[in-house]
């Protein structure tokens, strides 16, 4: 059940300005009250076989970053108030685990983003765990001292034993590459396991020393087995130890920090490792001769790397990067230079920190927006102006943006999905178990609210929704594959079909397309490409052929039903649905090619729309620029500049022509979470400035400065 509240009368939250991107004057809503906040990183998992990195929040949320595909998110599964993930990994090739304060064991279906099964422990909360080396195996460290082993079948995980029990919780445990034993830290001490007996060989006590000063407890909250039988730890006295195995004795010790030291992950060649910190720094080790003609090698800090406000709570090492993550919600992909190719996607610094999903709809009809946030919708109505200014003027408002509704779900499932209709009469959205449709009715400044009832069971687990131009049509991507038509009644909701998955496959939809006139739908999922559907007819009309990046963004044009797909190597190809092949446009940027300057952006395409009145205009966007594509101009090559001022207005309209190309690009908006176009004059961008989401985190560790 979804209660409801009247909104309140907001002021000072909408700006109204003009911009000119070369292409008309546009008047523009700059929107800055979506106060979304990502959740924090708590766990990160690297899958080497598939190049892809696997992320949990601290709301249960999971996300699946295709480290190949310009480290596009292409999937995610959402949270749970009762998921509190302390540990994530891979295993048997693609399957993925997870574990937490519930002391459930959960493995994910990749292909209907749901949850596969989950499995008691029954050692209290889980805090940590690891896959074998060979993939067979999955070690779990529990709450009360307990370490046990499970075997992974081909449908579930089976219970095979208990290690000896410890006398405090497992924070940490890490696998020798051979199999054959492993390391498990705890509070105070690491324990060595010999995993075919099961028993406990070595119990390594760590220094309680900090600074000088003897600390009542050090938690290890990180260890790393290395081929050559060292023992790396990590703890709350901001050290980082190596320790022999073989004799359960300490090496070497690095006090790195003031605080602890929460986090770490060695490289698959074990030549380098990383260590997150509580100050927000990264640490690199590189093992590196201790001579230049020498054959002995040492472990030497080399990079320290200061990406992060908060917490490192989490790292992971890929080939060529270094990635991190913790309370400031940020993923952070730090490029090795040395192991990367120059004006390679690799070679960028990133930061991650909003979805690559769509958390906001608009109806422009009624100037509405819907925001998602994890357990409730707002929905707010644009402020307007009657003033007049010239290009880069803030019109003052004649009346301010209102919050209408605030809609807010029972239970612990976080929102999937949601939509409002293009005239604002209705609202959709979905969580993992239930499917939700409401009629709004507007009566002067009255906004009364029902929830339609009898919901078919189908439409549950939706993971896309969306409503025809008319608003008389809602179509639904269940996350099984199959894609729902419905009929919008006076309040009511009527099955018309169900597009069933090609070819067997349950892979679902992510995104959806309808074309204005309402006589096609396309389709898209991560890795099966496009389909496109007569709506009309009630049958699948073509595919599109496929194409090696996933699909970020699509929208299909009025009039000429061209669909316009944008890919997370910053291709965008142009389909005509009606001719069942690629426009002569299309034809042209693919044999000419994209500026290198657009190839080389780091964040993906995630809305396409139009211009009603100008049919060669492309609209699209990324999280840090604005796009007008101009068909009817010439593309840009490499020696132009892209990102190219307007020519002066003094100059002819001869020379201004000549020296124009088809992108027009605005970077004024950012971080850009929405952006379209309401009527042919104005647009709205939603904005949400990186400051915003850093004033409302809990504040970090202060550092002690020189002279203070």
């Amino acid at each position: 059940m979804i209660n409801w509240i009247p909104g309140t009368y907001c002021s000072e939250l909408l700006t109204v300005s003009l911009f000119r991107p070369g292409m008309g004057e546009f008047k523009v809503h700059r929107v800055r009250f979506f106060n979304y906040i990502p959740s924090g990183i708590r766990c990160v998992a690297y899958n080497n076989q598939s190049n892809r990195l696997a992320v949990s929040r601290t709301d249960g949320t999971v996300e699946i970053y295709n480290l190949s595909a310009n480290y596009f998110q292409e999937k995610f599964f959402p949270g749970h108030e009762s998921r509190s993930t302390e540990a994530l990994c891979w295993a048997e090739g693609q399957r993925l685990f997870s574990a937490g304060l519930n002391g459930e064991i959960i493995e994910y279906d990749l292909q209907a983003l749901n949850i596969k099964y989950a499995v008691d422990a029954f050692g209290g909360p889980i805090w940590s765990m690891t896959a074998s080396p060979s993939g067979s195996q999955l070690l779990v460290g529990c709450e009360d001292g307990s370490v046990k082993l499970f075997q992974i079948t081909p449908e579930k995980i089976e219970f095979e034993r208990n290690f000896d029990r410890q006398k405090s919780r497992i924070l940490s445990l890490s696998w020798h590459p051979s199999g054959t034993h492993i390391a498990a830290g705890s509070i105070d001490y690491i324990s060595v396991f010999d995993v075919k007996s099961g028993s406990a060989i070595h119990k390594m006590m760590v220094d309680r020393q900090y600074m000088g000063v003897s600390k009542r407890k050090c938690i290890v909250w990180g260890v790393a087995f290395l081929s050559d039988g060292t023992v790396i730890s990590v703890d709350s006295a901001g050290k980082v130890q190596f320790w022999d195995s073989a004799t359960g004795t300490l090496a070497k010790s690095h006090l790195i920090a003031n605080a602890d030291v929460q986090s770490i992950a060695v490289a698959e060649q074990e030549d380098s490792f990383v260590v997150g910190t509580a100050e927000g720094t990264v640490f690199h080790f590189q093992l590196v001769p201790v001579a230049s003609s020498s054959t002995e090698k040492q472990w030497v800090r080399t990079k320290p790397f200061q990406h992060h406000t908060h917490d490192v709570r989490t790292v992971a090492h890929s080939p060529t990067a270094l990635i991190s993550g913790g309370t400031d919600t940020h993923l952070v992909i730090r490029p090795l230079m040395e192991k990367v190719e120059v004006k390679n996607y690799d070679a960028a610094l990133r930061k991650i920190t909003f979805p690559h999903r769509r958390l906001i709809s608009c109806s422009k009809k009624r100037q509405l927006l819907l925001f998602q946030f994890a357990h409730h919708l707002e929905l707010w109505r644009l402020g307007s102006t009657v003033a007049t200014g010239k290009n880069g003027d803030t019109l003052p408002l004649s009346k301010n943006a209102e919050h209408l509704l605030h809609l807010k779900t029972k239970g612990p499932e976080n929102i999937i999905c949601s939509c409002i209709s293009p005239c604002g009469s209705w609202i959709a959205c979905s969580t993992a178990s239930r499917f939700f449709l409401y009629r709004l009715t507007y009566q002067h400044d009255n906004l009364s609210l029902k929830r339609v009832s009898k919901m078919p069971a189908f439409l549950r687990s939706a993971v896309q929704i969306l409503f025809s131009e008319d608003s008389a049509k809602l179509f639904v991507a269940s996350n099984q594959g199959s894609l729902h038509v419905g009929q919008l009644l006076e309040g009511r909701f009527r099955h018309l079909h169900t597009f069933q998955p090609q070819s067997g496959t349950v892979e679902a939809m992510c995104l959806l397309a309808v074309s204005p006139d309402g006589d096609w739908l396309a389709a898209s999922g991560t890795s099966a490409g496009v389909h496109v559907y007569s709506v009309k007819h009630l049958k699948l009309h073509c595919t599109v052929p496929a194409y090696n990046f996933p699909v970020t963004a699509m929208a299909i044009a009025p009039n000429t039903n061209n669909l316009v797909i944008a890919h997370s190597d910053q291709q965008v190809f142009e389909y005509s649905i009606p001719g069942k092949q690629y426009t002569e446009w299309s034809r042209t940027v693919q044999k000419q090619g994209f500026h290198h300057l657009w190839l080389q952006r780091d964040t993906p395409i995630t809305h396409i729309s139009f211009h009603p009145k100008r049919p060669m205009h492309i609209l699209l966007h990324d999280a840090y620029m604005f796009c007008i594509i101009d068909k009817s101009l010439p593309l840009p090559n490499d020696k132009t500049l892209l990102y190219n001022p307007l020519p002066p207005k003094s100059e002819s309209d001869v020379v201004r022509r000549r020296t124009a190309h088809a992108f027009k690009i605005s970077k004024i908006y950012k971080p850009l979470l929405f952006m379209d176009l309401l009527d042919e004059g104005t647009l709205v961008a939603v904005e949400r400035p990186l400051d915003d989401i850093i004033a409302q985190l809990p504040p970090p560790i202060k550092k002690k400065k020189f002279g203070t």
